[in-house]
């Protein structure tokens, strides 16, 4: 089954601890540091769209693009829930990204670069934002860190929601961080659904995607700390990425 097939539906009910507010207004924080004013902002890897959504609300005009269809499905139900001219989604993949035009800012949110196992396929993501980024744009995104890879080797979880369950175990392997879902749903009837979604996370060092985002063409190259505006600490299990398209 493909990520995100049963967990589209209560992605949002199971994620409400995720503090989109608190991580929109961070990134409205380093849109401010930019020396170019941001408007138009692309949303890659947009999900059900919450964080475009928000943007939108604050009067940016936002791009969200996504490879599941049933993702994007929820996020398009969205519509009319807030004011703002209203995103535009598109369903591409993260290293097939093609626009009409350029944007001011890209984000990528929540470690879905992560989720690109293969790093030819993050090369090549990089390199098709460099081309739709326009000149002295940003791009930011974050990603978990090896710390916390390491950490989640042999953890189980338990998400809850009114009418939903996911059981989640993580293993860490080579670089690879493979996270079995247990998703049970209630019915109408009362009884229960039962499904697995296997999702697969690779794991990227700091230096890496150093290497690789110049060699797409970006500069200016800052890391921080999990929505902090200063260098990562040590055992830091996100850090964020804001660079400049050159």
């Amino acid at each position: 089954m493909a990520c995100y097939d049963q967990l589209a539906a209560c992605y949002d009910a199971l994620t409400d601890d995720v503090a989109y507010e608190k991580r929109a207004d961070y990134l409205e924080k380093l849109f401010r540091r930019s020396a170019e004013p941001v408007h138009t902002v692309l949303d890659l890897a947009c999900g059900t769209g919450t964080m475009t959504w928000l943007l939108t609300e604050r009067g940016y005009e936002m791009i969200g693009v996504d490879g599941s269809e049933e993702m994007l499905a929820v996020a398009m139900e969205k519509y009319g829930a807030v004011g703002g001219v209203p995103p535009i989604f598109l369903h591409q993949s993260m290293p097939r990204l093609d626009l009409y035009g350029t944007v001011d800012a890209a984000i990528c949110c929540l470690d879905s670069l992560n989720y690109l196992t293969r790093p030819a396929d993050v090369k090549r993501t990089l390199q098709r934002l460099h081309l739709f980024v326009a000149p002295g744009g940003l791009l930011i995104f974050d990603v978990n860190t090896p710390e916390k890879f390491r950490a989640l080797d042999g953890q189980v979880f338990l998400d809850e929601a009114e009418d939903t369950y996911c059981v989640w175990r993580a293993e860490y392997s080579r670089r690879l961080c493979t996270y079995y879902m247990d998703l049970f749903r209630r019915r109408r009837d009362g009884a229960w659904d039962r499904s697995l979604e296997i999702h697969r996370e690779r794991c990227y060092t700091v230096e890496e995607l150093t290497a690789w985002l110049k060699e797409a063409g970006f500069g200016r190259i800052r890391v921080y700390g999990d929505m902090k505006l200063r260098k990562p600490a040590a055992g830091e299990q996100r850090v964020y990425f804001s660079c400049v398209r050159l």
